[in-house]
């Protein structure tokens, strides 16, 4: 594209003068801007270049590109604001948000208040609540409490009422996020936090969940890593713009909502003739998983809006997953609704 993009013209001689001049030399360079965002848009690549490069040409000398970009150019673009009249400051202040997620935001982090945690007699101290991320790991545990016998104890972490501040929650995690996790089986006792790093810490530890075999473990680390990835998109995302937020935002909800559907069909694909997301073996890649499309199903109510039907190999698989004994039991720990156990010590079968 190079020559074609210096051939580009505004189509007639320059009139007379420096004023002329600059008029025609903006115009070059406008459709220039323009030549490559309309690429950029197509994904790199155009079948017929020349015929491309003219369209685009033509579409600015005719007033529908080129004073955009001479607005952009010249520092006076406008865009419509929600709500209206909004302009971004130079620096940022903090204001109070809206809602219930809202409300408990901060731009900083620590301590909120004084709040010391309780600890069990079992290794495996688990400070969560049941959302998708506190989820994850107590479907690992009750994996564990059937295939091995192990003991832990969860422990309900309200974020609602800002448990996740008290200042001995912030010495487990800094970030202040559930779920955290102490192993008292080693002194001082080993802190882990964040959802992927709990769940590889408790399979390895226990030796179960993730394969042996070398590309297999890979495999699993890969999907593990794409959901801790993907999932700020599904939650932060898609899910409080469609449900949490306090006021519809047609473009946020649009934007998400593209994404979420884009991830539905990346795990669609990869599901196609296998039984789980790592092929023959249930792994800790997919309790990362499933509790985020069971988040989108049962919290969000979003599967109509997203035609999650139209996943078939997605839906198999999380009906699969969702039928496991395991995943029965693991899912009321510190959970919401009538079928809930607020904490667990030892596991479900002792409750």
């Amino acid at each position: 594209f190079p020559p074609l993009l210096q051939s580009t013209r505004s189509g007639g001689q320059p009139t007379k003068g420096q004023g002329g001049a600059r008029k025609a030399t903006t115009t070059r360079v406008s459709v220039r801007v323009w030549v490559i965002a309309a690429l950029v848009g197509r994904g790199g690549s155009v079948s017929r270049p020349k015929t491309f490069v003219s369209r685009v040409q033509q579409r600015v000398l005719s007033g529908t590109r080129g004073g955009g970009v001479r607005r952009a150019m010249s520092g006076t673009t406008e865009k419509p604001s929600l709500p209206e009249g909004y302009v971004v400051p130079k620096v940022w202040e903090f204001k109070e948000q809206e809602g219930k997620m809202g409300g408990m935001n901060r731009p900083t982090a620590g301590a909120r208040l004084e709040k010391s945690l309780p600890k069990g007699e079992h290794e495996v101290q688990l400070y969560s609540l049941g959302t998708p991320n506190g989820v994850k790991i107590t479907l690992l545990l009750e994996e564990l409490a059937e295939l091995k016998g192990i003991k832990y104890d969860a422990w309900k972490i309200n974020i609602f009422d800002l448990d996740q501040f008290g200042s001995e929650f912030v010495t487990v995690n800094p970030n202040s996020k559930i779920p955290a996790m102490l192993d008292l089986g080693h002194q001082p006792p080993v802190r882990v936090f964040e959802s992927g790093s709990i769940l590889k810490y408790i399979a390895e530890k226990y030796d179960a969940f993730i394969p042996k075999d070398h590309a297999a473990k890979t495999e699993c680390f890969n999907w593990l890593m794409w959901q801790m990835g993907a999932a700020p998109y599904l939650g932060g995302g898609f899910g409080h713009f469609y449900n949490y937020a306090p006021v519809r935002i047609e473009y946020a909800i649009d934007r998400f909502t593209m994404e979420a559907k884009r991830q539905m069909d990346v795990l669609d694909k990869h599901l196609a003739g296998k039984t789980w997301i790592c092929g023959d073996e249930y792994t800790i890649a997919d309790m990362a998983v499933w509790p985020w499309i069971m988040c989108v199903v049962k919290f969000y109510k979003a599967d109509e809006f997203l035609q999650l039907h139209s996943y078939t190999n997605l839906m198999a698989w999380y009906q699969r997953v969702e039928q496991r004994p395991g995943t029965a039991r693991g899912r009321r720990v510190n959970a919401f609704g009538d079928d809930a156990i607020p904490e667990v010590h030892g596991s479900v079968a002792d409750v």
